[in-house]
């Protein structure tokens, strides 16, 4: 429940995707195998996105036509990174991960 509660609390203030705590903490805090817990992090963040987005939308700061912009085309990545997701190994997935997460941290550093 904590880790929910994190994620839940970045995505709403934040607006930081869920997957960038969940899984790590779902791996190193509860010894989930990378891939199940990609796959868990996904179905929970749809809960999240789902009341963050209500709220959000209830404050008027939701650009419905950029989200449909953003949102529609990311339908199809998710479907292809599902299906690569599931033909490479979990060591490639979680050091793709990890690549992602450190170019993410010095972004943001700078």
């Amino acid at each position: 429940m904590g880790i929910g509660l994190a994620a839940g609390f970045l995505s709403g203030v934040l607006g930081v995707g869920g997957g960038i705590l969940i899984v790590p903490l779902l791996v190193a805090g509860v010894a989930y195998e990378p891939k199940p817990a990609m796959a868990t992090s996904l179905a929970a963040i749809l809960l999240t996105a789902i009341a963050a987005a209500a709220s959000h939308a209830q404050a008027g700061n939701v650009a419905w036509r950029d989200a449909a912009l953003i949102g529609l085309p990311a339908i199809g990545g998710a479907v292809l990174g599902a299906w690569l997701h599931q033909r490479i190994t979990a060591r490639n997935v979680t050091l793709a991960f990890a690549g992602f997460l450190l170019i993410t941290a010095v972004k943001l550093a700078l």
